[in-house]
């Protein structure tokens, strides 16, 4: 299925239908405010078998992250959070950037490797912040490739889900995506650490 929804105005319709196949365990891709994604309901174990099975990797090795609302899921999947971090938090996000933070023990226990971390991301898109909202709790996500070994990532959503068509439940057509990933800033350690420069820039 593919789900066209306005980038600015996020249809109602649209967006409950997206969020009644991930509240079924559906797997879903998704744009994001850099790369599309693909994700589902964080408990939703079978959901994240099967995404982790789409990418090819095991679960215990997998980096995948929640995309949250807004701040206030924080304190739901994080150990801790210092003033300092929840400030470069606070200024970077929403935006293209992914927060490494200490995992707390409400994390799904699925999603817990050896490091015990969690990212966080809350994309500065409309789409993804109305359906993770309408959901009411935080959803996984991971970056989709593009088998072709000369690019990293699709950005056409008619070609993703022709590609994807098969293997996931539902495309949302939210336009054409962008080509670089987030900026991973790693904020488990006493400083924060940016450990991916992607398409946001920050001064730490």
């Amino acid at each position: 299925m593919i789900l066209r929804i306005h980038p600015e105005n996020p249809g109602e319709r649209q967006v409950q239908k997206a969020v009644e196949i991930l509240q079924h365990g559906g797997v879903v891709i998704f744009p994001t405010d850099t790369v599309y994604g693909l994700g589902c309901d964080i408990y939703s174990s079978r959901a994240i078998e099967k995404v982790a099975q789409i990418k090819g990797i095991p679960i215990e090795k997998a980096n995948f992250s929640f995309i949250c609302y807004d701040l206030s899921h924080l304190s739901d999947f994080a150990r801790h959070v210092s003033n300092p971090t929840f400030k470069l938090m606070k200024q970077c996000l929403p935006g293209p950037f992914t927060f490494i933070l200490e995992a707390n023990n409400k994390v799904p226990r699925i999603f817990r490797n050896k490091k015990r971390t969690i990212g966080i991301r809350i994309p500065d898109n409309n789409i993804i912040r109305a359906v993770v909202k309408e959901l009411g709790h935080p959803i996984l996500t991971t970056s989709i490739h593009d088998e072709d070994e000369i690019h990293d990532y699709i950005t056409d959503p008619e070609l993703i889900y022709e590609q994807y068509k098969k293997r996931v439940d539902a495309v949302i057509d939210g336009g054409f995506g962008n080509v670089y990933p987030s900026t991973v800033i790693d904020c488990s350690g006493e400083e924060p650490v940016i450990v991916r420069q992607g398409i946001g820039e920050v001064e730490l």
